[in-house]
């Protein structure tokens, strides 16, 4: 009826005696595999559109405005930055996925010379200069760390932390995202952007 090469043998642990499972059997995990992937995979994206839904257009409209001191005191004005591809990067000093992203960051700038990508992090929710100098300090940022306030907390719609934009040469939106982001999910996002 069957041949022994379709099978698939097991050991039955009741009486380990070998238990033949045929193609069907096989087939169905492999469906039923593909389909809880799927699923997840679509949550996934469910998630994370509604999570990202009040944020900034990826339409490659420009970006608003950004303007502030950096941490040695000195005004920056993202306007003067074009021509390469941006990350900018909104946090909190208080926020622990933050603080697990900041070494992607650190990485990242490792991986994308500065000439390549402009990376600004931009503090949100801070109390003094010295905490976000400590912030800084303690995860060894190697990127201009902006200190932010309500009105660019505003313009660029930030509704959580740790929140990035990607924009392109021309500064427009053209990625954004909410959460906890991998090296390798950076590195793409930015590397796609030019």
């Amino acid at each position: 009826m069957f041949d022994n090469e379709s099978f698939a043998v097991t050991v039955n642990d009741e009486n380990e005696t070998p238990v033949a499972t045929p193609p069907q059997s096989r087939l169905r995990r492999f469906r039923r595999t593909v389909l809880e992937i799927t699923v997840f995979a679509a949550l996934f994206f469910a998630v994370t559109a509604w999570q990202t839904r009040d944020l900034l257009e990826t339409d490659r409209q420009p970006a608003p405005a950004l303007i502030a001191n950096n941490l040695q005191g000195q005004v920056v004005d993202i306007a003067d930055r074009q021509g390469r591809p941006a990350l900018v990067y909104f946090f909190a000093p208080w926020c622990p996925y933050c603080s697990a992203s900041a070494d992607n960051l650190v990485r990242l700038r490792k991986l994308r010379d500065a000439s390549e990508l402009e990376i600004l992090v931009v503090a949100l929710d801070w109390e003094s200069r010295e905490q976000i100098q400590e912030y800084a300090t303690e995860h060894e940022l190697n990127m201009p760390v902006l200190l932010g306030d309500p009105e660019i907390w505003s313009n660029w719609r930030v509704q959580g932390f740790p929140t990035y934009y990607v924009l392109d040469r021309e500064h427009r939106v053209v990625r954004r995202d909410f959460g906890y982001s991998t090296q390798f999910g950076l590195w793409w996002r930015t590397w796609l952007a030019g």
